[in-house]
């Protein structure tokens, strides 16, 4: 009875281990994936909210324009004179507008 209750406690403890390990991978997976991914849409969402008539911008696919008017879900956006382009607000790069709005000494 003694050599059951041993191999049975055995086994027990193991699976305990077990649960602490996936909890542990679960908490790295937050701290290094999930919490940086959810922290940089959230500045995404701000930068973009936050522009405003006159900015200078760059969208996802690399168009330089300066903003003309914001609506509810786009922007009309002047790339050249006389030249006026409605797009979505979520193709402006918050990444790129930044570095291409940044002073030059800051660029190098």
């Amino acid at each position: 009875m003694s050599n059951l209750s041993i191999l049975l406690q055995a086994a027990g403890g193991g699976a305990m281990q077990q649960m602490v390990m996936i909890l542990m991978i679960i908490v790295v997976f937050y701290f290094f994936m999930i919490r940086p991914q959810m922290k940089k849409a959230k500045l995404e969402k701000t930068f973009k909210e936050s522009i405003k008539k006159g900015d200078k911008v760059v969208t996802i696919g690399g168009v330089h324009g300066k903003i003309l008017e914001v609506q509810d879900k786009t922007f009309t956006l002047e790339i050249d004179q006389n030249v006026k382009v409605k797009i979505e607000k979520t193709a402006i790069s918050a990444d790129a507008t930044k570095q291409y709005s940044a002073p030059e000494e800051v660029k190098k």
